[in-house]
């Protein structure tokens, strides 16, 4: 299997990320709130990034904020996954006036800008990680389960799904047995956009301050903590701003082959 370079760079990248957010505790230089240097010094042996504007280490700073980062978003997206997938099949198999209840609940909340929403509850409801997963999962399940219910519906009347309902087969059989194996290639595409999502969405949260609350540190939170250091020419902010950009292009790279790769297989197998 010949894997295309712009694969091969994204599983790359991704790969060091996911290696770097599991072993941050071992990697990390400095401990996350190490205030030993001063404030914003430039890039040197002690220092290989610099400090930040108390004098952190911002290397150690990035990994610790990778860890945070990846886990908030990687839990989010498949708490989304879990209750979009699920509801979005659910409609278009039972279909009546359960796809029109969940549907219209799906539209209702979708008519409101996310953003809006999360800095509401966020405001009002504790601020720790277990809330943020569930306000931004419960949030992104909606286009997860416009896509669910699109792909699933097209899946619902093909012969093979008719067939297992003459069996006398149960709706969980339809949903996890006929229907979630046929519709995994679209839904592996949308998980690696979803989680983009969830990274930016969290970095935005955080730099509003209702995101990742110290003593914790996540990349939205480190560009907040010094962007007054780009006044002074400082790229402290620059770093994890970096960081987000090439974590959401390495997922992308690696969702479009996937997905390119599945299709190519099934029309290879059609013909």
């Amino acid at each position: 299997m010949r894997i295309p370079l712009s694969a091969l760079i994204g599983l790359i990248l991704t790969g060091t990320f996911l290696f770097v957010a599991i072993f941050a505790q071992w990697i990390a230089p400095y401990p996350i709130s190490d205030s030993s240097g001063g404030q914003w010094e430039g890039m040197s042996a002690r220092h290989w990034l610099g400090t930040d504007t108390i004098g952190r280490d911002i290397l150690s700073r990035l990994i610790y904020g990778a860890q945070i980062t990846i886990f908030v978003a990687l839990a989010s997206s498949l708490l989304a996954f879990s209750l979009g997938a699920f509801f979005g099949f659910l409609a278009a198999v039972k279909g009546g006036w359960i796809d029109q209840l969940l549907s219209r609940m799906v539209d209702l909340m979708m008519a409101i800008p996310s953003l809006i929403v999360a800095l509401v509850m966020l405001s009002v409801l504790p601020l720790n990680l277990t809330v943020l997963i569930l306000v931004i999962g419960v949030l992104d399940s909606t286009r997860v389960f416009r896509l669910s219910r699109a792909v699933a519906a097209d899946i619902a009347v093909m012969d093979f799904v008719e067939a297992a309902r003459l069996r006398g087969e149960k709706g969980g059989w339809v949903i996890f047995r006929e229907i979630l194996p046929n519709a995994l290639s679209p839904l592996v595409a949308e998980f690696g956009l979803r989680f983009i999502f969830a990274v930016l969405f969290i970095s935005t949260l955080s730099f509003l301050g209702l995101g990742i609350q110290p003593p914790l540190a996540d990349w939205g939170g480190m560009v907040k903590e010094n962007k007054d250091g780009l006044i002074y020419g400082k790229s402290a902010a620059l770093l994890p701003a970096a960081a987000i950009a090439a974590l959401a292009i390495s997922v992308n790279l690696v969702a479009d082959w996937i997905l390119t790769r599945t299709s190519s297989l099934k029309g290879g197998r059609g013909g």
